[in-house]
C-alpha cells in the first residue's frame, strides 16, 4: 500500500505538479472569466508547444546524422553521398504533420476570406491553402481575456472574426500601458513574431466578445513561413522608400501591409482627378508624377519615389484639388482612407505639417 502511495506521490511530483503549477500561475495572472474554456486553450498551446520543440528537437537530430553522413561520404564516393543527403531532405518533410480541425463549410468559407486579405498568404497555392484552413482552430474570448501578452513567446497567428480587441504596449519598461490601436474583424495579429522568431511586441485584449481563428506555429513554418518572408521583405523595401513611413515599428509595417493595395499606371494616365470625391491615399514606390490644376497649363508639384498623395482629401474632407497625372511608367500603393486612419492615427498630424507643399494650389 505504501509503495503505491510512493508511486503516485512521485507521479504527481514529477509529471502533474509542474502543469499545474504553470496553470494556476497564468490564472491568477490572466484572471479569466470563463476559466474552464481560458485552461482548454491554455493546455492546447503546451501542447502544441511541446509538439513543435520535439519537431525541431528531431530536425537538429537529422541535422547531426545528416552531418556525419556526409564526413563519411567524403571517403567514399559522391554519388553515394549525394543519396544520404536527398534521403535526409525527405526525412525532415515527412516529420510534420499538420493538425486537422473538423469544420463546417461556413467556417471553412470566412477563414478562407480572411486569410487572403492578409498579403503574407496570397502566395499559397490552393492545397498549402487547404492545409493552413484545415489547421486552424476557432477560439472564443470574454471581454476582458488577454489573447496575447507582450514579451510573451509567440505561437499562433490569429485572424479576427468577430468582435474588437485593444493593442497596448509598454514603451521604454515604463509601467503605464500606452494604447495603439483597436482590432477589428478581418484583421490578424500575432505574425510577426512568427515570422521573426521575437516575443509578442504588445498585449491585445478583448474588448467585446470575441472569436478568432488561430493558425499553430508549427503548421506556419512548415507552409506559410518561407513565402512570407520573401513577400514581407519585399514590401519593407518598398516601405522604407516612403519617407512618411519610415519611423514605423517593423510590426506596424507589417500590419500596414495588409491594408495597401498595388496598382500600375503607366506615362500619360490619370491616377485621380481634380473635383472628385477621394476617399484614397496613395504611396509611390515607382515612378513620376504631375500635378496640374485645371485651367493652369504649368504643372503646381511633382511627385517622385518615395512621395504620397491625396491625403488633402483626408484632412480637409474636400474634393481633389488637383489632377495627378503619371510622367512615367508607376507602380503606387493605396488605402482608403479609413484604413488609414485606425492603422495609422498618429500620422495625421505629420500630414498636416506637409500640407504646406501644396499652398499653391489648394486656396
Amino acid at each position: 500500500m505504501n509503495e503505491k502511495k510512493e508511486n503516485i506521490q512521485e507521479y504527481m511530483k514529477q509529471f502533474v505538479q509542474p502543469v499545474y503549477d504553470k496553470l494556476l500561475k497564468q490564472i491568477l495572472s490572466d484572471r479569466p472569466r470563463n476559466v474552464i474554456d481560458w485552461s482548454i486553450r491554455w493546455l492546447q498551446k503546451l501542447q502544441s508547444t511541446q509538439q513543435n520543440q520535439i519537431y525541431q528537437s528531431e530536425e537538429e537530430e537529422d541535422d547531426e546524422v545528416e552531418v556525419l553522413a556526409n564526413k563519411k561520404n567524403q571517403i567514399q564516393n559522391s554519388r553515394a553521398g549525394a543519396s544520404v543527403e536527398i534521403q535526409g531532405e525527405f526525412n525532415k518533410k515527412e516529420d510534420f504533420k499538420p493538425r486537422f480541425i473538423e469544420k463546417t463549410k461556413d467556417q471553412v468559407d470566412r477563414i478562407r476570406k480572411k486569410i487572403l486579405n492578409s498579403f503574407i498568404f496570397q502566395a499559397l497555392d490552393e492545397q498549402n491553402l487547404e492545409i493552413v484552413i484545415d489547421a486552424m482552430e476557432e477560439q472564443k474570448f470574454q471581454p476582458g481575456d488577454f489573447v496575447i501578452r507582450q514579451g510573451d513567446d509567440g505561437n499562433e497567428l490569429y485572424f479576427i472574426d468577430e468582435g474588437e480587441l485593444e493593442s497596448t504596449k509598454k514603451i521604454n519598461n515604463q509601467d503605464k500601458e500606452t494604447f495603439l490601436k483597436k482590432y477589428i474583424p478581418g484583421e490578424s495579429f500575432g505574425e510577426f513574431a512568427l515570422l521573426d522568431n521575437v516575443p509578442h511586441v504588445a498585449t491585445i485584449k478583448a474588448i467585446e466578445p470575441v472569436i478568432v481563428f488561430a493558425l499553430d506555429r508549427a503548421t506556419f513554418n512548415n507552409i506559410v513561413k518561407d513565402t512570407a518572408i520573401r513577400k514581407k521583405e519585399k514590401m519593407e523595401q518598398i516601405l522604407n522608400k516612403i519617407e512618411l513611413l519610415k519611423s514605423l515599428e517593423p510590426y506596424e509595417k507589417l500590419q500596414f501591409c495588409n491594408v495597401l493595395k498595388e496598382v500600375k499606371y503607366i506615362r500619360g494616365d490619370k491616377v485621380i482627378h481634380q473635383g472628385e470625391q477621394g476617399d484614397t491615399i496613395y504611396f509611390i514606390a515607382e515612378g513620376e508624377l504631375e500635378a496640374h490644376k485645371d485651367g493652369q497649363s504649368e504643372k503646381v508639384y511633382s511627385y517622385k519615389s518615395g512621395d504620397y498623395f491625396g491625403e488633402l482629401a483626408l484632412l480637409k474632407n474636400t474634393p481633389r484639388q488637383a489632377t495627378i497625372i503619371a510622367t512615367t511608367d508607376c507602380t503606387l500603393y493605396y488605402c482608403d482612407f479609413k484604413s488609414f486612419n485606425r492603422m495609422m492615427g498618429p500620422l495625421e498630424q505629420i500630414l498636416k505639417r506637409n500640407v504646406e507643399r501644396y499652398e499653391n494650389y489648394i486656396k
